[in-house]
């Protein structure tokens, strides 16, 4: 901040600068549906303290005293329910980097709860009461333990009392003891990717811009991962037992940026014809990548009797090759976009071999999906 703008420039200055003035939450949450996304989770405080609704604990810092003037948490939930297809949550960073009371409190080594009391606590109540999410993804926990944040007795109220109590999911960052160990799912770290299955549901929480977070107006098209990154990433994800969230940085005038919308709709597009492989499947135990094809992954479905195998590159000869599904008692093969039956053969020497269809008469780029039905 200090290299683009002037010594005495504060944050308080960028306020008046976020106008959010073409902000649609109808067009947002038409866009959200359309990625095919169960869940969306909406920065409603970030670590410079501004708040996106109106809360008297940030007076003359939040969305309606500054900027936009409007309510954007409420818009947006209200947006996001009407379509009645997604469900609504919020991110709250619990420390700011400038508010005072924070400052007081880290100057008396934590003897003193006057930030989580006056300012952090009250927050999370007002979130919960006047907006009830269904998803709270806590942050900003590194600068003290759980103990210091209240975290217990809010999360006791909030799974005991509170008007979302048997609905909400939190995340695992209410402190410095509890990331990573405790909470309704793991993030571990931003971009968490495991590469194993971990015993414990988790998300791994990524951007579609390389390099930030937020909104940068000099990104290049290179900046922005390809949907064939964000796909690969999506099926490595759940075939190991993990959700998706998928960071957008929109603008200060409340737009979602082109390229950024491209990706969430071609995200939509693909799991339009493959989402059965996504969408309500858990981790094969035996597989998750195979070991023969680096770019086959492996999801199975309720059914205990049904795999998915989800390549992300076109195999030479349209000759799918596995490891992992070699001894399976096989019914059938069907590919997920064309709804074909397809042959398969058990090699001699270990492995199976898919016949796959020619691939001119396949539509899809991006990966594809077959539904293997065993006998069980």
């Amino acid at each position: 901040m200090t290299k683009n703008y002037k010594p005495d420039f504060t944050y308080q200055d960028f306020g008046p600068q976020f106008t959010a003035e073409f902000f649609d939450p109808v067009q947002w949450a038409s866009i959200i549906k359309d990625s095919g996304a169960k869940y969306v989770v909406l920065t409603t405080k970030h670590h410079e303290g501004y708040t996106m609704w109106p809360s008297k604990r940030a007076f003359g810092w939040n969305s309606v005293d500054v900027g936009p003037h409007r309510d954007l948490v409420g818009e947006l939930s209200r947006a996001v329910r009407n379509l009645n297809s997604t469900r609504f949550g919020v991110y709250h960073s619990l420390y700011e980097w400038f508010n005072p009371l924070w400052v007081q409190d880290k100057q008396s080594n934590l003897t003193t709860r006057t930030f989580v009391t006056e300012k952090v606590l009250p927050e999370l109540y007002e979130l919960v009461n006047n907006y009830k999410p269904e998803v709270i993804w806590s942050d900003g926990e590194w600068e003290a333990p759980a103990t210091y944040w209240d975290s217990l007795n809010f999360l006791a109220w909030l799974y005991n009392d509170s008007p979302v109590k048997d609905t909400i999911v939190v995340n695992d960052r209410w402190g410095t003891d509890t990331l990573c160990k405790h909470g309704g799912y793991l993030t571990c770290a931003d971009r968490y990717q495991p590469g194993k299955i971990v015993g414990r549901k988790w998300e791994n929480a990524m951007t579609i811009d390389k390099y930030s977070w937020g909104y940068r107006k000099n990104a290049r098209a290179l900046d922005v991962y390809t949907i064939q990154n964000l796909i690969t990433q999506l099926v490595e994800t759940v075939s190991f037992g993990g959700n998706l969230l998928l960071n957008i940085s929109p603008t200060s005038d409340g737009m979602i940026p082109p390229l950024h919308e491209e990706r969430l709709l071609q995200i939509g597009q693909w799991l339009s014809v493959n989402g059965e492989s996504i969408y309500n499947s858990q981790p094969w135990s035996k597989c998750q990548n195979d070991t023969y094809n680096s770019y086959l992954w492996f999801t199975q479905g309720n059914n205990p009797a049904i795999i998915y195998s989800i390549f992300m590159q076109w195999p030479k000869e349209n000759k799918l090759n596995s490891e992992c599904l070699d001894k399976l008692n096989i019914e059938s093969v069907i590919m997920l976009e064309t709804q074909s039956k397809l042959n398969w053969k058990h090699r001699s020497k270990g492995g199976l071999t898919i016949k796959l269809e020619d691939r001119s008469r396949i539509k899809g780029n991006w990966g594809w999906a077959l539904k293997i039905t065993m006998k069980l």
